[in-house]
């Protein structure tokens, strides 16, 4: 648990801490569970079987079970006065500590903390800390490495090069002597610490984390037998000495050892509940040396050791070669910052521990290995090398069942898969039920690999909805769309959906826009079409993280003017644009604001540029080489090619982004057979090449013809497309298209050469008709919103005011501007209403807009963003004429994007808010993230009245308090206020005269239409 304490610095919730939130103890019935906070047993009377309060409470039992876990160890050199004497010095242990940690830090603008111990639990303080935002963490650990423990010195020494790069300074080989104390008011407060080599080191604050103590007073005393290093003793049933009394957790040695973290206190816990309940035929259950395997959870440090990790220690020493002694394996990369050593009996057949550093991917199968104590099936230098496998080919099904998951809590894999069975539909309702992925949250990739292939073998992956408001594929979806002719997503949702009238949710609705863009290519800005595109294509411009866009106009095939390679230069230059060559030989210009789009597309427009629709999924580019226009050997007119397959597919939209190239001869300048078509020109015509494509998994272009003239070849693109777009899934890309196609996935080339080629199925003429058709439909769509004042007032930052805010920092680089990063350790951010320290009962009504700016009407739904004081508010308006209204402010990456979400709801009907940059969905109701319970926001009660649309608010100070712009602008840190972290960017409150210290308010998914996952790869 101490990670999860560790995250109190970012939410400083106690109950978020809870293994359960408080209405689930509330609502068990009394004489089944009760429980008493804010008063402690003093005595259990064992003779009498009661326990004894400090508030003279009396609690009668049958069975005890004493849980008291442990306090923090201190340096011999520091006493308990000192402790309460000597301000800036504290223990890193519980909620208090971590509360006056806090205070203290804020309070004395704290710039330099030492963490006395560099174990484990001094390293997550560490870490903890730098996330706070503390300039300076310096790490004092008394042995030569740090994670002594947990390593040996080559893997200590590579750890310590990962806290390095995180600005984490460490002193190895020293002991504190002293805390060095200047007096202020009279009160001894800490100025730093000097070790024992007699060196002086100043710091604000120090924390110490050398270990725990058992709480073991209780059982002294009520007459129950301690150990004499602490602890309660026990018996391998957890009896304590006394009948009827247990002990778990820190508080208990067993076997003369107390253990001071989670995975033995699950475990303690789990054999005691099962034989207090267990029937009379099921054999009691005994706890065995508890398995001390850890993982070190820090973005980072990537650590682990398991099982007898330290076995070397045993070879040291020793005269005479032993037989019998372990052997070790070891693998060390310094390049890649891999270190692994394991250990196995001497004829290598057993794996009797390792230790793992940089890369722990395998931790868990080892683990399981280890635990299952059987000889290996494969030799041992393989584990330490490691099989190559391809991305996503693990998916624990080479565990065995036993296998630990789950540290945390303790859940096998069996676990996992019996949950399924019982029938678990998503990986949401597993951790609710088994809690595996609750708890550090490491175990969720191997949990949800586990549940992806569980529900494979139980048959319920063949089932290829498109999400839980359509139960069909996008193929079927496609056809019943087009044989119907249905026209809006509201038509299609009615014929189509489980629940007619439903709005949807963020994946249906621009897969339903795409197939309509598809088929029909309406203006997708009316508002009819609108609210179900994503945002890129809701703004017909691409946002980036800070909430801007980029604008990408059409160069076909890379040909451009000097004449409009000017005007992108003076556009740029007004509106102080990043500009940047893009990989298909266009020129993108960043950081456009969205109110200022409509203008920028005006002025491009009267320079002769077009939308290059480089926001849909849609023709991006067909990039080219200049072919026989200049080289001298090239065999044909590549440009020409270009621009006409170019001028022919703009503006078509499909079930992903496609993209074109065409080369002048098989030197291949325009790299046609990494595109999704590409065309090469030949001595006798040209060669087609279909389902290519670059990113995450490229994939070489297959030849589809060969020596066609150019009137075949556009002919076979044209079919080669509209079949794509009419037979594949959502987001599949060409590639993965071409590869399912055939029997089995088998020969898709074969497949496709006979039905586009050789009419085997008889359709080549209806997908020339549907092309011509289809083509005959472009405009460009950013004209239509130039000449529309409707269209450009959508643009507008808030309805309700001209004014214009930022919310991330502009920096300078390379002599352009950009925004400053987001900090990647920023801790997730859960808004509480009771945040606001005006009283719900003192807000009042007030008017944020008119009913026409929300355009209150029956075709589907709205959303607006609203500025009141500094805070930015959103307010959404559904088919069914409810308004909500919420925060504008996503919690996830600080932007303040979400009335430029999409709109959807859960198949119950409960309706939330899709955040455009990274599919975090928060309902409308409570602001609850459907998809990361790490989130939160505040929602608002809203409502339209006499034309007006109202949101009941507090007093302005109130609100900005808490939401306020310029309290969560992301920021570039100063030098004097970021010290050695300068280079870095961190999340900060804004500086007043009050508050010298930015506040680092510190980031940490499933299925569904309410998770964000790589299915959402917009």
């Amino acid at each position: 648990m101490s990670q999860a304490k560790s995250q109190y610095f970012s939410h400083r919730s106690i109950e978020d801490l809870y293994l359960q939130p408080l209405t689930w103890y509330n609502s068990q019935p009394s004489n089944r569970l009760s429980h008493i906070i804010d008063d402690a047993v003093l005595q259990v009377d064992t003779t009498q079987r009661k326990a004894c309060t400090r508030k003279g409470v009396d609690i009668l039992y049958d069975v005890c079970v004493i849980a008291t876990g442990s306090r923090a160890n201190l340096p011999s050199c520091i006493s308990n006065t000192d402790m309460d004497n000597i301000c800036g010095i504290f223990c890193y242990r519980n909620l208090e500590d971590f509360d006056r940690m806090i205070e203290y830090s804020n309070a004395q603008s704290v710039k330099r903390v030492a963490i006395i111990g560099g174990g484990l639990l001094g390293l997550e303080a560490a870490k903890a800390l730098c996330d706070f935002g503390i300039p300076q963490v310096t790490v004092v650990e008394q042995n030569q490495w740090v994670l002594s423990r947990q390593l040996d010195q080559i893997g200590g020494e590579m750890a310590l090069d990962q806290l390095k790069a995180m600005n984490i300074e460490v002193f190895l080989n020293s002991r504190l002597r002293s805390i060095l104390t200047y007096e202020g008011d009279g009160v001894a407060t800490c100025k730093g610490l000097i070790l024992e080599d007699n060196s002086n080191h100043a710091f604000d604050m120090v924390i110490f984390t050398i270990g725990v103590t058992p709480c073991d007073e209780l059982a002294k005393a009520s007459g129950i037998d301690t150990h004499d290093q602490g602890g309660i003793v026990i018996q391998p049933d957890l009896k304590t000495s006394v009948d009827n009394v247990y002990a778990i957790g820190e508080c208990a040695s067993f076997q003369g050892r107390t253990y001071g973290f989670i995975a033995p206190g699950v475990e303690m816990a789990g054999i005691l509940a099962f034989n207090l309940s267990r029937g009379p035929l099921d054999r009691s259950r005994n706890m065995t040396v508890p398995d001390t395997s850890t993982r070190l959870k820090l973005a980072g440090v990537n650590v682990a050791c398991f099982g007898d990790h330290l076995a070397g220690n045993k070879l040291r020493g020793k005269q005479e070669p032993d037989s019998r002694q372990p052997r070790a394996l070891s693998y060390h990369d310094p390049f890649s910052g891999v270190y692994k050593k394991y250990f196995f009996t001497a004829d290598g057949k057993r794996l009797l521990g390792g230790i793992m550093v940089g890369d722990i991917k395998d931790y868990t199968k080892l683990l399981s290995i280890y635990r299952q104590r059987k000889p290996l099936d494969i030799p041992a230098g393989q584990l330490v090398v490691s099989l190559l496998r391809q991305e996503d080919e693990f998916d624990g099904d080479d565990l065995d069942l036993q296998a630990q998951v789950c540290s945390c809590y303790n859940i096998s894999k069996q676990v996992l898969v019996n949950a399924v069975k019982d029938g678990c539909q998503s990986l949401g309702e597993v951790k609710a039920r088994t809690k595996a992925g609750t708890g550090c949250g490491g175990c969720v990739p191997l949990a949800t690999s586990i549940f992806n292939s569980e529900m494979k073998q139980l048959g319920h992956a063949v089932l290829n909805y498109l999400c839980p408001h359509f139960q069909k594929s996008r193929q079927d979806l496609f056809m019943i769309v087009k044989i119907k002719k249905l026209t809006t997503f509201e038509d299609v949702i009615n014929e189509a959906g489980v629940n007619p009238g439903s709005i949807g949710c963020e994946i249906c609705k621009p897969a339903v826009a795409s197939i309509l863009s598809s088929l029909y290519n309406e203006f997708i800005m009316t508002q009819t079409h609108h609210q179900n595109q994503d945002t890129n294509d809701k703004y017909l411009a691409n946002i980036q993280r800070n909430g801007t866009y980029s604008v990408i106009p059409r160069v076909p095939a890379g040909e451009i003017t000097p004449a409009k390679l000017k005007e992108l230069a003076t556009v740029a230059e007004k509106y102080s644009l990043y500009t940047k060559i893009t990989g298909g030989q266009r020129i993108d210009l960043f950081g456009a604001k969205k109110q200022d789009l409509p203008n920028i597309w005006e002025e491009l427009g009267l320079a002769g540029f077009e939308s290059g629709h480089a926001y849909g999924k849609a023709l991006r580019t067909v990039k080219s080489c200049v072919g026989t226009s200049w080289c001298r050997f090239g065999v044909g007119d590549s440009v020409g090619l270009a621009v006409e397959l170019e001028e022919r597919y703009k503006g078509i939209r499909a079930p992903h982004k496609f993209k074109g190239g065409v080369s002048g001869c098989v030197r291949e300048c325009a790299e046609a057979q990494g595109k999704d078509f590409g065309v090469i020109a030949t001595t006798k015509g040209w060669n087609v090449y279909v389902g290519g494509n670059g990113g995450a998994k490229p994939r070489h272009a297959e030849l589809l013809a060969t020596d066609v003239s150019k009137e075949k070849a556009v002919k076979i693109i044209d079919r080669f497309l509209m079949l794509y777009i009419q037979s594949a899934d959502r987001l599949q890309r060409t590639a993965r298209w071409v590869e399912s196609l055939g029997e089995g996935g088998r020969h898709g080339l074969d497949y496709l050469k006979s039905v586009v080629i050789d009419d085997a199925l008889g359709i080549c003429k209806d997908l020339d008709d549907s092309m011509e058709a289809l083509v005959g439909t472009y405009f460009d769509e950013w004209a239509e919103v130039v000449r529309s004042p409707e269209k450009r007032a959508l643009f507008r930052q808030f309805v309700n005011t001209d004014e214009i805010k930022e919310g991330i920092e502009i920096v300078e680089e390379r002599g352009q501007r950009r925004p400053a990063e987001w900090s990647e350790e920023a801790p997730p951010l859960r808004f509480e209403v009771n945040e606001i320290v005006q009283h719900k009962s003192q807000w009042k009504w007030r008017k944020v807009a008119t009913a026409a700016d929300l355009r209150i009407s029956s075709h589907g739904t709205t959303s607006i963003a609203v500025n009141y004081s500094d805070t930015q508010l959103a307010v959404f308006k559904l088919a069914n004429g409810k308004i909500y209204a919420t925060q504008q402010l996503c919690p996830h990456r600080r932007a303040f994007v979400l009335s430029d979400g999409l709109l959807g709801e859960t198949i119950e009907g409960n309706p939330y808010i899709s955040c455009p940059l990274h599919k975090r969905n928060f309902t409308l109701t409570e602001g609850q993230c459907l998809t990361d319970n790490d989130y939160k926001i505040i929602t608002f009660e809203a409502k339209e009245e006499n034309g007006g649309v109202f949101v009941k608010l507090p007093d302005p100070e109130a609100i900005d308090a808490v939401l306020g712009t310029r309290k969560w602008v992301v920021e570039q840190p100063t030098k004097e206020g970021r010290g050695q972290l300068s280079h870095h960017v961190d999340i900060v409150a804004p500086l007043t005269d009050k508050d010298e210290t930015p506040t680092l308010m510190l980031e940490n998914i499933t299925q569904g239409c309410m998770v964000g996952n790589k299915n959402l790869d917009w």
